[in-house]
């Protein structure tokens, strides 16, 4: 869940050829989307969940859209030079896309952002952001001795803003890393990832920042948790270190503020903590993970069937970790999926369709199981 422009280049020899589908029609009524008018098909014939899709953004790094509680918004980070973000910054745009016009910028503009989601009542978001710190965009290491690594900035804080762009209170203020947060459905309770122990654990506070409880606790990066459609569970990407030389390397890192998230699996507690499950177990990346609608399956982004690691699809997996199944095949960067709340609509960023560039766009694609 952060910094897409980084991911992009740590695949760098990712296919980023022009895709041999082009834009498709648009989806039903509901939509109503007059962004995207070619009468050819975003879908890959093994793409069976996909009714139709929609691509909503045309060029830049666009990511991590996620719904308002009414189904009708998305909030997503983007960094676009025809913007004026030169790093993620938060913007918001209707289901029926933005593709040529610069859509409302939500966050302040300044240092880099991460994470966005609305509260309950879609009239105001949360995202983390280091603006505190300084104005300008903080360097964002992608390799060090020839290894990728992620910089877990501590300047990132979790702030709330609403629809104007104005921040109406700061509800993170310990000392390190906080952010990568998002809201239970039933809208009480929020998820973030913090490095205030020490390690990179979860947490949940209630939506004003109070009643602060740590979730997890095993050595690793524990991060871009959600909730099951229910409230009770959360699912998340971790790192478990385990020899020596891992758990050295892994503390080396975050002693200086990186963590490497080549190999990560996907897991599931209570809000608690308790019943932690380790739900994949296939090697390489696997994050990005949301509960199907069902709370029985968990979709998430992974490379563990690309032999050089370059290639990023969406899965399914059953709670359980049998029924590991694809979603979706194009050649390139799938990943950030999430459902909307009637379960209708799959939201996601891809590579796909960017006419030969390296830019990832936001597509919505209507489900059926």
């Amino acid at each position: 869940m952060k910094y897409l422009s980084i991911i992009i280049l740590f695949l760098s020899i990712l296919a980023c050829q022009e895709s041999k589908v082009k834009t498709t029609a648009k989806t039903d009524a509901k939509i109503e989307s007059e962004a995207v008018t070619s009468s050819s098909n975003l879908i890959l014939p093994k793409e069976k969940n996909f009714k139709s899709i929609v691509q909503l953004t045309n060029g830049g790094d666009n990511a991590e859209a996620y719904f308002s509680f009414d189904n009708k918004q998305l909030v997503f980070q983007a960094s676009n030079k025809k913007w004026n973000a030169e790093c993620d910054q938060i913007f918001l745009m209707p289901l029926s896309g933005t593709m040529d016009a610069k859509p409302p910028l939500l966050s302040t503009g300044k240092g880099r952002t991460t994470c966005s989601y609305f509260l309950p009542g879609n009239k105001e978001i949360l995202y983390a952001s280091t603006h505190l710190a300084g104005d300008d965009c903080p360097e964002a290491p992608r390799s060090v001795g020839g290894k990728y690594v992620w910089p877990i900035f501590e300047s990132f804080d979790i702030f709330v803003a609403d629809l104007e762009g104005n921040i109406t209170r700061q509800l993170t203020k310990e000392k390190g890393y906080d952010a990568e947060g998002t809201i239970s459905p039933d809208g009480k309770t929020i998820v973030f990832t913090s490095t205030r122990s020490g390690d990179l654990e979860l947490y949940t506070m209630a939506l004003d920042g109070s009643n602060v409880k740590q979730v997890t606790t095993g050595l690793g990066y524990d991060g871009g948790a959600f909730f099951s459609p229910d409230s009770k569970k959360l699912v998340f990407r971790a790192s478990r270190p385990k020899t020596p030389e891992a758990i050295k390397t892994y503390k080396d890192f975050l002693a200086k503020g990186l963590v490497q998230p080549t190999n990560m699996e996907i897991y599931t507690c209570n809000v608690d903590g308790s019943d932690l499950k380790q739900i994949t177990d296939l090697g390489k990346a696997n994050w990005a993970p949301y509960y199907h609608p069902s709370g029985k399956k968990i979709v998430f982004a992974s490379n563990h069937h690309s032999e050089s690691g370059r290639k990023f699809n969406l899965f399914s997996i059953n709670t359980d970790g049998t029924g590991l199944k694809q979603i979706t095949f194009d050649e390139t960067f799938d990943a950030f999926p999430m459902f909307s709340f009637d379960g209708k609509y799959l939201a996601f960023s891809s590579n796909r369709n960017n006419g030969g560039t390296r830019d990832t766009n936001v597509f919505l694609a209507e489900w059926k199981d």
